[in-house]
């Protein structure tokens, strides 16, 4: 719990905070704010992108990360929890107060929720552009078969594709293996789209 008279705080105290912490908390100017609890699709979608890319690379020297691995963020400092990264090659950690922050992630992936879905696409994808190693931004609706991929081109170039179906598969150029959003959205239940469907079947 943090201190609600405290307003402000020092990169220190809040590196001495987050130490703490049994959630995952995040500084920004000053401030800090706890990242809201997952959803149970959340929760799945991640679990089943952890266990579909470790099954793929196995065998290769790859590394992929759920969200208790820190990201350091040159333009967002200190750094971030995002919910999967992943890199082909030697992973980098450095120490930041009493932090392991993994600082050469190749491919970054959020799962998207009404209260973060325009962060994440815009002012964070910009902030993540800042790592160096970073060339693939993988953004997963928890509503519904939605995947956009971002592969970096060149220097402020990125290719943007869409998957819509659970048909679809997509290839991660950063880790060259295969992805089916099949695999994403095992056990994963879009109780709008079910309610859509019973209505007209209703009508029928």
């Amino acid at each position: 719990m943090l201190p609600k008279e405290k307003f402000r705080y020092t990169l220190e105290e809040y590196l001495e905070l987050d130490h703490e912490s049994e959630e995952k908390i995040e500084f920004l100017d000053g401030h800090v704010f706890t990242l809201a609890g997952a959803s149970s699709n959340h929760d799945r979608i991640q679990g089943n992108g952890y266990f579909a890319l470790r099954s793929k690379l196995q065998g290769r020297n790859c590394r992929v990360f759920l969200s208790d691995m820190r990201v350091g963020v040159p333009a967002y400092p200190p750094y971030r929890y995002p919910d999967l990264s992943a890199l082909c090659g030697d992973s980098i950690i450095q120490t930041l107060g009493k932090q392991d922050i993994l600082t050469n992630p190749q491919l970054i992936i959020e799962i998207l929720s009404d209260s973060t879905a325009d962060f994440d696409r815009g002012y964070k994808f910009t902030y993540y552009k800042s790592i160096t190693s970073f060339t693939e931004y993988v953004l997963i609706a928890q509503d519904r078969p939605h995947v956009s991929q971002f592969i970096k081109q060149a220097e402020n170039s990125w290719l943007n594709r869409e998957f819509n179906t659970l048909e679809d598969k997509f290839r991660l150029a950063s880790l060259d293996c295969e992805l089916e959003l099949s695999e994403l959205y095992q056990d994963v239940e879009f109780p709008e789209i079910q309610n859509r469907f019973n209505l007209i079947d209703e009508n029928d």
